[in-house]
């Protein structure tokens, strides 16, 4: 067991000790607000501990049994009653002024570069540029067989995905935070942010990177049985080459918007849809509707043979409620989520698997044809 000193000292090592019994200092200007309020409460508790504990030990040593078998006999004293409401007023008050300081600049949203909306959703996170037309989801990147211990597990087991959030350093990034879902939390410790998502509300918080570096958070709210499973990554870089990228991006997404518009003349084979169904079904669906599409008993309703992946009649039903979910249920709207391409893929895949066979291919124009009713 280590001795105190040895503990007391751990508090005080930088973020970039690892330390594991002090908070992260963090890379930004409020963050290091933060720690410094932080730092300042431990050390004034400190101080009250050991005076407090001090004349306790006093008291009990000097009034000890043996000393004074005869106690004495004295009631309430005025001046100790004034000192001991008086001195925590005092040392409240010095702790108020720094903290307020403290809160009303982590809360100051005014004046941004760059507003980036943050949208929760079981389980992964949505990321919309309102300056640039580029949204896209983040999703984990870790590998299964690592969460199932087939693998051996990585640096940043459970702490990688697929999309970044990019934000450029020496700019006011603004973020909305809003859930579709349940309460989600967007909590990035370097940047000093905790922020509920809450569904049907939008809440307002900020950051300025000076440096550029990769800093990973997670979701901060028990939001369901993923919840482990939902890792925030943030990527701050230069201005300039945040604007390459970001420029990048958003021709990469209207040339993909474009293609979307072609496909609504073209038709895919079976085959072509089967493959890309499975595909689309094995990443996005299986984890609830299991990958033989049998659900879980009374919580995922099976798909093979049932329901309105297999009535004739439920075509436009069965892609309404996968475009866009159904309201109360975990069955979440994937037309923001999916191509149209993806989404005809799945749907004629779910028909025609594990023996539902019912001969419909779905194509884009139908999709389409549902998105726009």
């Amino acid at each position: 067991m280590k001795p105190l000193w040895a503990l007391l000292a751990l508090t005080s090592l930088p973020a970039t000790a690892k330390s594991q019994l002090n908070m992260t200092q963090g890379v930004t200007e409020v963050s290091n607000q933060v720690y410094d309020l932080h730092m300042t409460i431990f050390y004034i508790c400190c101080v009250i501990g050991v005076i407090v504990f001090g004349l306790m030990f006093i008291s009990i040593i000097r009034h000890r049994k043996s000393k004074n078998p005869t106690p004495s006999n004295f009631h309430e004293n005025v001046k100790v009653e004034i000192a001991w409401t008086i001195v925590p007023l005092l040392i409240l008050a010095g702790m108020a002024v720094p903290a307020t300081t403290t809160l009303i600049a982590m809360e100051d949203t005014s004046d941004a570069d760059v507003t980036v909306q943050v949208t929760g959703s079981q389980w992964k996170w949505h990321y919309k540029y309102f300056e640039n037309e580029v949204e896209y989801f983040s999703r984990l990147a870790t590998q299964q067989e690592q969460i199932n211990n087939q693998f051996e597990k990585g640096e940043n087991y459970l702490l990688e995905v697929d999309r970044p959030l990019v934000i450029p350093t020496n700019k006011k990034v603004r973020f909305l935070v809003t859930s579709d879902d349940v309460i989600h939390s967007w909590w990035v410790p370097d940047f000093s942010i905790k922020k509920d998502a809450n569904p049907g509300f939008i809440n307002e918080t900020w950051t300025k990177v000076d440096e550029p570096g990769i800093y990973r958070g997670q979701c901060a709210e028990l939001c369901g049985k993923d919840h482990g499973f939902m890792p925030i990554v943030v990527i701050a870089k230069e201005p300039a080459e945040y604007e390459k990228w970001i420029t990048e991006k958003e021709e990469e997404q209207r040339k993909a918007r474009e293609r979307e518009q072609e496909l609504l003349a073209m038709e895919m084979s079976e085959d072509e849809l089967m493959d890309l169904g499975e595909k689309v079904y094995n990443s996005t669906c299986a984890a609830c509707h299991q990958a033989n599409g049998q659900g879980v008993n009374g919580v995922f309703p099976a798909l093979a043979g049932s329901g309105v992946a297999v009535d004739p009649e439920a075509k436009s039903k069965h892609i309404d409620i996968v475009v866009n979910g159904v309201t109360g249920t975990a069955m979440q709207a994937f037309g923001s989520q999916l191509s149209m391409r993806e989404l005809a893929a799945v749907i004629t895949y779910e028909r025609n698997a594990w023996g539902n066979d019912t001969g419909d291919l779905i194509q884009a124009a139908d999709i389409n044809e549902v998105m726009n009713q």
